[in-house]
């Protein structure tokens, strides 16, 4: 997302907050509930170059955010009760769960300690291969490169390109353009590309992998938590509806038995990578179900309602983003106005609403 983009958001949200619109319309637009998508926790400032920063929140935001959603009268749940929850009485209060994806290591650092703070539960979702050695962590590989690099050259949709990114504005630029670029091509040709170019200038993706996330025996020893529980997220983190059936479907399945394997106990829930509408679909969707996830989680932005109890395997959720560290945008989010206005767009240009 651009940074114009994410200003004319911020804009909009901060307008809807200083209207009311959240107090106001959160009867009318709230639901059941609210799953939030959280990447990594951590203390440090963001650098002048960091885009996956979207992607980071601060200790103290998400202190600020836990105490908010107690105060707002929610209850937090494990992820795994949300089934009981939705097929329950329709007067309970609203709940949320908070959900991590790629099982970061300051997911016990930083994280575990706030949650423990207030006696709340979270989730980890794990690839498989991510804590055997063989994680291809490429959108951040990519920005390491960029980082160093005074000049990438590049082979985009077999076009060759050449980017400047001696300057912040450049290296941003550049980032862009690629970073989306490859979104939209083989995911396995995007990595290959990406291996490069770290190749070329030095970049040890391994050593970043390696450095970030938590091993298996780390996992096991989180497990043992009582506010922790684990779920499944490919082995390998690719967008599965990129993939043939049959790779796709083994993603899911090998993943979901691997996790079971590994902690010595079942797994029941599973979140799609990347998990917008060009990652994860109907398709993609029934094979979470058949592979025995009792909930799945996707990105695409919004409440979880009554409607959901029928679609376990295809749940929005709210990002926690590193540009929206503002209480006053998780109130609005909280309160499903801007998903609520989103859709009332959608269905008078007759675009598709949410799932």
């Amino acid at each position: 997302m651009s940074r114009n983009t994410t200003s004319l958001i911020k804009a909009a949200l901060t307008a809807m907050h200083y209207a009311r619109a959240d107090s106001m319309l959160a009867p009318l637009t709230g639901g059941a509930g609210v799953i939030f998508t959280l990447h990594h926790v951590r203390p440090e400032p963001p650098q002048p170059f960091e885009p996956n920063r979207i992607l980071k929140i601060t200790p103290d935001f998400l202190d600020a955010v836990l105490t908010e959603v107690v105060r707002g009268g929610f209850d937090v749940v494990a992820l795994d009760d949300v089934p009981q929850r939705l097929a329950g009485e329709s007067d309970a209060p609203p709940f949320a769960c908070f959900t991590f994806d790629d099982g970061y290591r300051d997911n016990r650092d930083f994280a575990l300690p706030v949650f423990e703070k207030h006696g709340l539960p979270f989730t980890v979702f794990v690839p498989g291969d991510f804590p055997s050695g063989k994680a291809d962590l490429w959108w951040l590989v990519l920005e390491e490169t960029i980082r160093v690099a005074n000049k990438i050259e590049i082979s985009l949709h077999g076009l060759p390109r050449d980017f400047r990114t001696g300057s912040l504005a450049e290296k941003m630029h550049a980032f862009h353009q690629i970073y989306w670029g490859l979104r939209r091509i083989d995911e396995d040709d995007a990595r290959m590309i990406v291996a490069g170019l770290a190749s070329a200038h030095g970049i040890d993706g391994r050593a970043l992998a390696d450095d970030l996330l938590m091993t298996w025996d780390e996992i096991r020893a989180m497990a043992h938590h009582p506010l922790v529980s684990f779920g499944a997220h490919t082995n390998g983190h690719y967008a599965l509806a990129k993939l043939p059936e049959a790779r796709a479907r083994a993603e899911i399945v090998e993943s979901i038995a691997t996790l079971s394997r590994e902690l010595g106990r079942p797994c029941q829930s599973f979140s799609f990578p990347y998990g917008d509408v060009t990652a994860a679909g109907e398709r993609e969707f029934r094979m979470a179900a058949d592979a025995g996830a009792s909930v799945a989680v996707t990105t695409r932005k919004g409440l979880v309602h009554a409607r959901h109890k029928d679609r376990m395997t295809a749940l929005p959720r709210v990002s926690l983003n590193g540009d929206y560290q503002d209480m006053r945008f998780v109130k609005v989010f909280m309160s499903g106005a801007p998903f609520a206005l989103r859709d009332a767009v959608k269905r008078l240009t007759g675009a598709p609403a949410a799932a």
